[in-house]
């Protein structure tokens, strides 16, 4: 599972991503998590993308640029400091959306 977490300028979403790729492995998974941009959206191959709240209102532009699922994280994600929330977003969005399920395990 490739995942991208995007926010304005890369920092936060770095934060987040860190939480996550280290919960995603805690629990066995095999993930690459990366941070961005909503620029990095276009040209990223990637299995789902995280996006910070604060970018909500260009989440549909994010959409027509990928195949992937894009999900606006919710206003408090930041304080998600162990990933384990995160992770459960993103085990639910995937969930959801059988076709971005390969290589998960």
């Amino acid at each position: 599972m490739r995942i991208l977490v995007v926010c304005g300028a890369g920092a936060s979403s770095t934060f987040v991503a860190q939480r996550l790729r280290r919960a995603a492995s805690a629990a066995g998974l095999d993930w690459v998590v990366a941070a961005g941009t909503e620029f990095t959206v276009a040209t990223a191959s990637t299995d789902l993308v995280l996006v910070g709240p604060h970018l909500a209102d260009r989440v549909d532009a994010m959409r027509t640029s990928t195949d992937a699922p894009v999900v606006v994280l919710p206003g408090d994600i930041f304080t998600d400091q162990d990933g384990i929330r995160t992770l459960s977003i993103a085990q639910a969005t995937i969930s959801e959306s059988p076709s971005t399920a390969k290589g998960t395990s």
